[in-house]
């Protein structure tokens, strides 16, 4: 610590941005250990009306936009955030299951198709 000090009083600018550095270099280290935390417990979670395309597509390890066509489901907004099943079936009038059970239908077939 008294090296630091000395650090900063030699080459108060220097030191700052070394510092500045570490401290970035800590956030993004953090966050990827959370996310790789975060997805390898949370693979091939249950399909809920709660779950974005996104959300289940990375969940399950396929492409999102391929999800969509598979499952008839629309191509996401250009502005605004991603639909949640649940309000993709509001929009379609049709119960959050009957999406849902798209949803697992097409999972089923892209798994199919890939292995």
């Amino acid at each position: 610590m008294k090296r630091l000090f000395s650090a900063w009083r030699a080459r108060p600018r220097l030191t700052s941005a070394f510092v500045l550095a570490c401290a970035v270099t800590l956030f993004f280290a953090g966050r990827l250990v959370f996310y790789t935390v975060y997805w390898s417990t949370h693979r091939e979670m249950p399909v809920q009306g709660w779950m974005t395309v996104g959300y289940v597509a990375r969940s399950w390890g396929v492409e999102p936009r391929e999800l969509d066509v598979a499952a008839g489901l629309p191509q996401p907004q250009v502005k605004g955030q991603p639909q949640t099943l649940a309000e993709i079936a509001a929009d379609r009038g049709v119960p959050v299951d009957e999406v849902i059970a798209e949803v697992e239908a097409a999972l089923a077939g892209m798994r199919a198709g890939s292995q």
